[in-house]
């Protein structure tokens, strides 16, 4: 009886709160907690395998080193569609000072503009199953992740979803809905050059137009073909009529001192020089206003040419019909180059992405990752059950007489008395 008092008697004092106290009362309770674990590890199982997977596509693209002009309307565009979804529109107010457009790539990846084409496009609404259209674009952002390397300026894209044919497609979406934006909203001084010139153009092209059609028409009605080689030609042909005319007269001035007047001969040279001062006059015309048109608009003349002395007067309308003409051949020459110009430097100034690693179909899934997810969730188990015998135990030790213990039962009491059932009654073994 001595030794099993001098064994109780450590037992009826209140032991000291240790982990080797703890440990060695878990391990009276063993059983308990192996139950507890293989519950625990059954749970964890169906919880890991009840989760879909997840795929992830990524695609790594290095955008131009200098932003393009168009930048602040884009980041302006990004911000605005960005207002609802937690500040991503934030990048506008630093845009002027950044060295490169990765961040502004990154703003609009996750924008509200490229969002609502990729939902569309692929009718995420339907596939996730979301009632309004702000939690899909929600959805589509939390599973979207857009990162940056500092020191390369490299912009990683990687889409997470259940399905890998659709993450990829995803992926592949982003980043061509990412260059068809920025080539739309490309406001650059290049393309607004384009645009001027090609504007001009058209504008050009009909004046030369009708300054071609007025020179024609002036052409055809005056049979005015060149002024200078019908003047130099109708010079040449009126000098030689004159020096035939100078010989046929001195032919007949000897003509009539051997035969006379009245000889064949004589009237012959005459009657050339007659036609010979007849083509000269006529040739030659009248110094009088050029002949109206009647109502066809032909000239009221049975003349095939102008004559040399209405050739003056029609010099001066159709030298500046030829100047116009010539003007506006010019000027269309000169927006033609420009505007072949303007074409290659708006392409040169649009921002295109370069991809260099496109995205692939995943091979193997993401998440969840089963085995560690089933090992986590048994210890986390294991563990809340170890602390719930440790405090319970510690409870048990508390003397009876304590006022915390007695102030926890009376309220414990009066909690069963007006709800009966929700914290039942302990029993004393």
């Amino acid at each position: 009886m001595s030794s099993t008092d001098h064994i109780s008697t450590p037992v009826a004092t209140k032991p000291t709160a240790n982990w080797v106290t703890n440990a060695t009362f878990l391990w009276t309770r063993r059983r308990t907690l192996f139950r507890v674990g293989v519950v625990s590890l059954v749970l964890s199982g169906i919880i890991a395998f009840t989760i879909p997977k997840q795929y992830q596509s990524t695609a790594r693209l290095m955008p131009p080193e200098q932003g393009s002009s168009g930048a602040a309307m884009l980041a302006a565009l990004a911000g605005r569609s960005l207002g609802g979804l937690g500040g991503l529109g934030s990048l506008a107010g630093s845009l002027l000072g950044a060295k490169s457009s990765s961040a502004l790539y990154i703003d609009l990846l996750h924008s509200r503009a490229i969002n609502d084409r990729i939902i569309d496009r692929f009718n995420l609404q339907h596939v996730y199953h979301k009632r309004y259209r702000i939690d899909t674009v929600k959805y589509l952002v939390r599973h979207t992740k857009v990162e940056e390397d500092k020191k390369s300026g490299v912009v990683t894209l990687t889409f997470t979803d259940t399905n890998a044919e659709r993450a990829r497609a995803i992926a592949a979406a982003y980043i061509e809905e990412l260059n068809n934006l920025l080539t739309h909203t490309s406001v650059s001084s290049a393309r607004q050059e384009r645009e001027f010139i090609e504007k001009r153009l058209v504008t050009v092209q009909d004046s030369l137009l009708t300054a071609e059609k007025a020179m024609s028409d002036f052409s055809s009605v005056n049979t005015t073909l060149d002024i200078k080689e019908q003047t130099r030609a109708m010079v040449d042909a009126g000098s030689k009529l004159q020096a035939e005319m100078i010989v046929g007269q001195s032919e007949l001035a000897s003509l009539k001192q051997i035969y006379g007047d009245d000889n064949v001969r004589v009237r012959a040279a005459r009657a050339r020089i007659a036609d010979l001062q007849g083509e000269l006059q006529k040739m030659s015309g009248s110094s009088a206003e050029v002949p109206a048109r009647d109502a066809k608009g032909d000239p009221n003349t049975s003349s095939l040419y102008p004559s040399l002395r209405q050739i003056p007067r029609l010099a001066v309308p159709y030298a500046n019909l030829y100047r116009d003409v010539r003007i506006q051949e010019t000027v269309f020459e000169l927006l033609s180059q420009q505007y072949e110009l303007a074409r290659i430097e708006e392409a040169k100034d649009t921002p295109v992405v370069s991809v260099f690693e496109q995205p692939l179909l995943a091979e193997k899934k993401s998440f969840p990752p089963r085995v560690p997810m089933m090992l986590l969730l048994t210890i986390f188990f294991v563990g809340i059950a170890a602390t719930i015998l440790i405090l319970q135990n510690s409870w048990e030790q508390v003397a009876a007489d304590d006022p915390r213990k007695v102030l926890v039962q009376q309220i414990a009491a009066s909690i069963r008395a007006r709800t009966p059932g929700f914290i039942p009654e302990r029993r004393n073994p």
